[in-house]
């Protein structure tokens, strides 16, 4: 082998290696890729017991529960469908009914969203993207809307 035919193959060999990792990625992530979900998408994706999601929506109005010690059960909408989420921990504080709100977490076998982190809206003017982004294609939310 020459000079020049020992270079190509270790670029092809390289390339192929580049190729073949890329191609486990994409596979990897498979629906994964979609990582944040409004409960109306829920009835289509295929969500296991156990595997972890970001869930989106609306606090659904008077749906908020404290139970004991800092447990809290709730609903997030996105006007259309609702998901029971429960949570144990700090909520942040600005954390209200009719706001945007994303959770992480999974569902459990009773089909409840347990979560174990909350994130709120942080000003006035503020929603989270992914969430403002869901709920102007569904009609729901509109950008002068406050509260």
């Amino acid at each position: 082998m020459t000079r020049k035919q020992k270079r190509l193959s270790v670029i092809l060999a390289g390339l192929a290696f580049l190729g073949a990792a890329a191609g486990l990625t994409f596979y990897a992530l498979g629906q994964k890729a979609s990582y944040f979900y409004m409960p109306a998408d829920l009835a289509s994706a295929i969500v296991q017991p156990g595997q972890r999601i970001r869930l989106g929506g609306l606090v659904e109005k008077g749906t908020i529960e404290r139970g004991q010690g800092a447990t809290v059960a709730f609903s997030v909408t996105d006007n259309q469908k609702s998901v029971k989420v429960t949570y144990t921990g700090i909520l942040p504080d600005l954390f209200r009914e009719e706001q945007g709100v994303i959770t992480e977490g999974a569902f459990g076998p009773d089909g409840v969203f347990v979560a174990d982190s909350v994130l709120a809206k942080h000003d006035e003017r503020y929603m989270p993207k992914e969430v403002a982004d869901g709920l102007k294609a569904k009609g729901v939310w509109q950008e002068s809307k406050s509260q």
